[in-house]
């Protein structure tokens, strides 16, 4: 059975993965709350969190394997890794706004969905 947690892990660390980095100050800089959707899967119906973006990378200050970046064109891209819980999405950032999907599985169960996102 997928728990919140886990799938909360997951989500999160989809909406962020593998683009480069900007150096330096970042026009989407600061905090974002995220709501995470799940369309399709057995995870629950909704996750909710906040990460930080400082210089183009997104970080969580409870997630270790999580890597998340922002390109200078508002890409976004991340992943998660916890324990046999794997999740990973992308989207584009605006100067307020965001959006995109996610995917990832916990042992054999499949989830899907698409996350928003809002400067704090």
């Amino acid at each position: 059975m997928v728990t919140k947690r886990s799938l909360l892990i997951a989500a999160t660390s989809y909406f962020i993965a593998f683009a480069p980095a900007a150096y330096g100050r970042s026009a989407y800089d600061g905090s974002r709350d995220l709501v995470f959707i799940t369309q399709r899967g057995t995870c629950d119906s909704s996750y909710r969190f906040t990460v930080d973006v400082t210089g183009g990378i997104v970080t969580h200050p409870n997630l270790v394997r999580f890597r998340g970046y922002v390109a200078k064109s508002g890409a976004v891209r991340a992943s998660v890794t916890v324990q046999d819980k794997y999740a990973s999405g992308a989207g584009k950032l605006f100067a307020t706004s965001g959006q995109g999907t996610w995917n990832g599985h916990s042992g054999t169960a499949r989830c899907s969905g698409y996350w928003t996102a809002r400067r704090s």
